[in-house]
C-alpha cells in the first residue's frame, strides 16, 4: 500500500511540476512577445537566422535567404549571408565596399535602411556614384571569425574596398556556442541561465577597463589571433589592389567618462603597422547618454542615430580614397 501511495505521490508531483514548467514557458512567451527583452531577442536571432558552421573556427553563420523580425526590426539575410537584399552585378568601373564586423555592423535593433551601410549607400547614390556598400556583419563574431568568413565565403565578391568595422570585443576569444537542447528551445531555460550568470557576474564583476586591459595584453591568445587575422587580410588586400580601412567603434556604455582610449590607441598603432587607413569613431559620439544612443534600454548596441553618426564620419574617408 505504501509503495502505491509513494508512486502515486511521485507521479502527482511530476505532473504538477511538468504543468508548472509548461505554464511558466507560456507566460514567458507572452511576456516576451513584445520583443523588448534583449537577451531573448538575441536568443531568437540565434535560433531563426543562424546555423552551426561546417568550419569549427566560425562556430556559426547566417542562414542564407531568410528573414526574421527581431526586436521589432526585420533582418533580411541574402544569398551571400549578408544583411540586405540581393547583390546585383557590379557595373563596369563600379566600386564594391564590403564592411566586416559583428552585431554592431549588422545593425542589431536598427531598421535596414537606417544602418550605417545603407546610409553610406544612399550618400554615394546621392552623388551619382556607382558604389555598392555590403553589410557582412554577423552577431557574436570577432576579428578572427569575420576575417575567416571573408576568405571562405566572401572573397568571391571581389570587393574594391574592405572596411573592418572594429569593436573592442573583436580581440576576445569566443566559445563555439550551440548550447544544449534546453537552451536552444526553451525561453524558461534561457531566462534561468541568464539570471544565474548575472548573479555570479555581480559577485565578481570586473570593470570594463580591467577586462579590456587583459584582453589586449600583448601575449593574450585572443589579441594574437586578432592581430594575425587582420594581418592576413591586409596582405590579401595589398596583393589584390584592395583599399582597406579600420573604423574603430567605441563602447557606448559610458561615453561621458570614457575609460577605454588605450584600446583605441593600440588599434591605431596596429592599423598603421598593417597598412590600414584608420578612423576612430569615438569623437563622433561625443558624450551621448545611453538613452540617446542605445538601441533600447538594456541593449548597448548603437541605435539609428549612432549608425548615422558613423556613416557621416566614414563617408568622406571612403570618398577621398577613390
Amino acid at each position: 500500500m505504501r509503495v502505491n501511495q509513494t508512486l502515486g505521490s511521485t507521479l502527482l508531483i511530476a505532473v504538477a511540476l511538468g504543468l508548472s514548467l509548461v505554464l511558466a514557458e507560456g507566460v514567458l512567451w507572452l511576456k516576451n512577445s513584445s520583443m523588448q527583452n534583449y537577451d531573448i531577442e538575441m536568443w531568437r536571432y540565434a535560433r531563426e537566422l543562424k546555423q552551426s558552421s561546417a568550419d569549427p573556427a566560425l562556430g556559426h553563420e547566417h542562414v542564407k535567404n531568410r528573414s526574421a523580425v527581431l526586436q521589432s526590426v526585420e533582418i533580411r539575410i541574402n544569398e551571400w549571408g549578408l544583411r540586405g537584399g540581393k547583390v546585383d552585378p557590379l557595373p563596369p568601373g563600379g566600386r564594391r565596399i564590403l564592411v566586416l564586423g559583428g552585431s554592431i555592423t549588422l545593425g542589431w535593433g536598427v531598421p535596414e535602411e537606417k544602418t550605417m551601410t545603407a546610409q553610406l549607400q544612399a550618400m554615394f547614390e546621392a552623388e551619382g556614384k556607382q558604389v555598392q556598400v555590403l553589410n557582412a556583419g554577423v552577431g557574436n563574431y570577432n576579428a578572427e571569425r569575420y576575417v575567416g568568413r571573408f576568405f571562405r565565403d566572401l572573397a568571391a565578391l571581389k570587393p574594391t574596398d574592405i572596411v573592418v568595422h572594429y569593436f573592442l570585443r573583436d580581440a576576445e576569444q569566443l566559445d563555439p556556442g550551440g548550447g544544449n537542447i534546453f537552451l536552444r528551445n526553451s525561453e524558461l531555460a534561457v531566462t534561468l541561465w541568464i539570471a544565474v550568470h548575472r548573479l555570479f557576474d555581480r559577485q565578481g564583476n570586473q570593470a570594463l577597463e580591467d577586462h579590456y586591459a587583459a584582453v589586449y595584453r600583448q601575449d593574450a591568445p585572443g589579441f594574437l589571433a586578432m592581430k594575425a587575422a587582420l594581418g592576413r587580410l591586409a596582405d590579401y588586400a595589398r596583393a589584390n589592389g584592395i583599399r582597406i580601412f579600420l573604423a574603430m567603434v567605441p563602447d557606448v556604455h559610458n561615453l561621458a567618462d570614457y575609460k577605454l582610449t588605450p584600446v583605441h590607441d593600440r588599434m591605431r598603432q596596429i592599423s598603421g603597422e598593417l597598412g590600414y587607413t584608420y578612423l576612430d569613431l569615438l569623437p563622433v559620439f561625443g558624450k551621448l547618454k545611453p538613452e540617446e544612443v542605445w538601441a533600447m534600454p538594456g541593449d548597448p548596441h548603437p541605435n539609428a542615430l549612432g549608425h548615422k553618426l558613423m556613416a557621416e564620419a566614414l563617408f568622406p574617408v571612403l570618398r577621398a580614397a577613390e
